[in-house]
């Protein structure tokens, strides 16, 4: 299942509403604080090509002054592989319009399987000139209980750069994180837990 949306940039920590869900877009260079787990280090990440100095490591170091610079022919994409099945709830790039110009991705199309050659479109994005950190779920099929969306399981994800602003060549992408679903972890000593994630990235100023 897959689903296109049309997203720009927004002020820091403002939701953008779309019809398949919120797409969060924090106008911060460093990764925002997130109730969402971080798993990207228990897999292996590869890229399609990439500079001497701007490779697949340049995508997790935190550094907002280094990216990703692909180097080959489109399309460019980001592989991401987990050593087991693994529950993925969403995806959060930082992309940068104001100093990437034409090299800034213009449409996505994110894949999930079990691998390389069963492969199958899970979101479908098309960005207009972002800046900042864009977190959304992967998966478009809504959860059980009519809120958000259910996480999808897979040993393999890649993110495909379709195209770029102005038909640029190739790509830069400043940053990368997976998130995993949040889990459950009330107990009898908080009765009332935050349990919404918009709540929940809030709980430890209580």
């Amino acid at each position: 299942m897959s689903s296109a949306v049309q997203l720009g940039s927004a002020p820091a920590d403002i939701p953008a509403s779309t019809p398949e869900g919120v797409f969060l877009v924090h106008n911060l260079r460093k990764p925002p604080v997130l109730p969402w787990p971080d798993i990207g280090h228990l897999a292996k990440w590869s890229v399609s090509s990439f500079k001497f100095g701007f490779g697949p490591e340049c995508l997790q170091d935190q550094d907002p002054e280094t990216f990703w610079h692909s180097d080959g022919p489109q399309p460019h994409f980001i592989t991401v592989e987990f050593p087991r099945k693994i529950a993925i709830q969403k995806l959060s790039l930082y992309l940068s319009y104001r100093f990437d110009d034409s090299y800034t991705p213009a449409a996505l199309s994110v894949r999930a399987g079990t691998s390389p050659g069963d492969l199958q479109e899970v979101r479908a994005v098309t960005l207009d000139r972002p800046d900042g950190w864009i977190t959304f779920d992967v998966s478009a099929e809504p959860g059980d209980d009519g809120e958000g969306f259910k996480p999808i399981h897979a040993y393999l994800l890649q993110v495909i750069i379709l195209a770029n602003h102005m038909n640029g060549k190739d790509t830069h992408i400043r940053g990368m994180r997976i998130l995993g679903p949040i889990e459950d972890q009330a107990s009898w000593d908080d009765p009332f837990p935050f349990v919404d994630p918009k709540f929940k990235m809030y709980e430890h100023i209580r």
